[in-house]
């Protein structure tokens, strides 16, 4: 039996929900057991492969490259699955969506800074207008709510789709 290819993305977020992921302790041995993780911020991929069964997304999209990547991810992936609230809701990087885009810039890189003051024109992905949870560009296959996660939420349903089960989460999960 072939292994399931894993795969998970950290957008515009916080990290917590990665944490989390790392925090199913054992659960990462019975997971690689049946899983390859092919990409994601502990492995050495530099481009999202081809053919990945399972995506755990993390974060909001709220800039250019972060839309370039799911939509690469939603090509390349059979089953996406939005891991906490910053991928179902938005949650905290949607805070900025009351502020024109300009006027953020200017106040964090020209009011806030004592020192060379200036919006960065390289290096940094132009934001979109608004941070908009995964769904909103991309269709997603299952949302796993929390601020981050609990960890036993997401071990559950990694095993349920390993199993070729869709993980009912109605007991398992809670926003915030």
């Amino acid at each position: 039996m072939s292994k399931v290819r894993l795969a998970t993305v950290w957008l515009d977020g916080c990290s917590g929900c990665h944490m989390s992921l790392l925090d199913i302790d054992e659960g990462l041995v019975a997971v690689a057991k049946r899983a390859d993780i092919v990409y994601g911020p502990l492995v050495d991929a530099q481009e999202f492969p081809e053919n990945v069964d399972v995506t755990l997304v993390e974060g909001a999209v709220s800039n250019q490259d972060d839309l370039k990547l799911i939509q690469t991810i939603r090509k390349r992936s059979k089953m996406i699955v939005s891991l906490g609230d910053c991928a179902v809701t938005s949650n905290v990087p949607a805070m900025r969506n009351s502020i024109p885009v300009k006027k953020l810039l200017e106040r964090i890189y020209v009011e806030g800074v004592q020192e060379n003051p200036g919006v960065p024109a390289q290096g940094v992905p132009p934001l979109l207008k608004h941070a908009v949870p995964v769904h909103d560009v991309v269709k997603v296959d299952l949302h796993i709510p929390g601020c981050p996660p609990r960890a036993e939420a997401i071990l559950y349903v990694i095993t349920e789709l390993l199993a070729g089960r869709k993980p009912d989460l109605t007991s398992k999960v809670k926003f915030g």
